[in-house]
């Protein structure tokens, strides 16, 4: 299949666009940044342009079996207005100029668009899967508006599939690559109480999650791309101190972390139990449903 991503030179992006061309798929990446050295990538392709702004790129759109729309800034920096601005702009302008640049009749294409956990608010112990209404707080407002404006595509008679991302890990980057340095010099440990839960899926579940929605093409809507077994934020630490012979004891501070990251703070002092209903009755297997067996993998001393 003829497969058009955006956000595809970034972490998640990189191994996903890997995993496609393996299987056999031709990735259209559209990027700002083009290489020498990318474009000698079996199955792989790049197109110059910005997804936030309207431009030629759209004229090529209509011509793919499936979209993958992955952009998006990084939540990871402290709220001002004008990053919260940049957030929102990043992901609702992308996603509208793909839906607008699908043909009138789209029943031939597979709309993948991104959104995250956070859709579900701040929870404590409640499961929560794929029939959970949204949170109220500003990542879950962003991520309901965001779904909404990817539905549109159904408009056109394209199949729309939401996929909601937990913390992505894996090697070389994400979540892992802020946190293992800080274990490294004996400074990893709880985030504020620990008992946050932590909704999160290894980097090759992810990519094979998405080579399993190709093929089962009766599934569509909202998925959870998540583990089905998250972990509370301290025995998270302890699983990372585990693999790399570090304590993990050192606790950060709740007020302090508020203090640093403001707003964003609270991303990570609450969170959701997060469970991939939907996956998991379409018969999807996870190779590392474990966060042990997980970091082993990625993990490597």
């Amino acid at each position: 299949m003829k497969i058009f991503m955006t956000g595809g030179t970034g972490f998640v992006g990189t191994s996903l666009t890997d995993r496609l061309t393996r299987e056999g798929h031709h990735v259209t990446v559209l990027t700002q940044a083009i290489t020498g050295r990318d474009l000698k990538k079996p199955g792989l392709s790049y197109l110059n342009g910005d997804p936030n702004n309207r431009g030629e790129w759209q004229e090529t759109v209509g011509d793919h079996d499936v979209i993958v729309n992955l952009a998006g800034a990084s939540i990871f920096s402290r709220w001002t207005q004008q990053q919260k601005a940049i957030l929102r702009a990043s992901r609702i302008n992308t996603t509208k100029h793909l839906v607008e640049a699908l043909p009138d009749d789209a029943r031939h294409i597979t709309f993948f668009s991104t959104s995250a956990v956070g859709y579900y608010g701040f929870h404590e112990d409640e499961e929560l899967t794929e029939s959970s209404p949204a949170g109220n707080d500003f990542l879950a407002r962003l991520a309901r508006e965001w779904e909404e404006e990817a539905l549109r595509a159904r408009e056109k008679g394209a199949r729309v599939v939401i996929t909601r991302f937990g913390i992505v890990l894996g090697p070389n980057g994400g979540a892992l690559g802020q946190m293992i340095p800080l274990f490294k010099f004996f400074l990893g440990g709880p985030l504020g109480s620990g008992r946050q839960w932590f909704s999160w899926v290894h980097i090759q579940d992810l990519t094979e999650a998405f080579v399993f929605l190709l093929k089962h093409k009766e599934v569509s809507g909202a998925v959870n791309l998540c583990s089905p077994r998250p972990v509370r934020n301290k025995d998270l630490g302890k699983a990372i101190g585990r693999v790399l012979h570090r304590p993990s004891f050192l606790p950060a501070p709740g007020f302090m972390i508020k203090l640093i990251l403001g707003e964003f703070g609270s991303v990570l002092l609450k969170g959701q139990r997060v469970i991939p209903r939907r996956l998991l009755d379409a018969g999807f297997q996870f190779q590392y449903p474990g966060i042990d067996e997980a970091l082993n993998n990625i993990i490597v001393l």
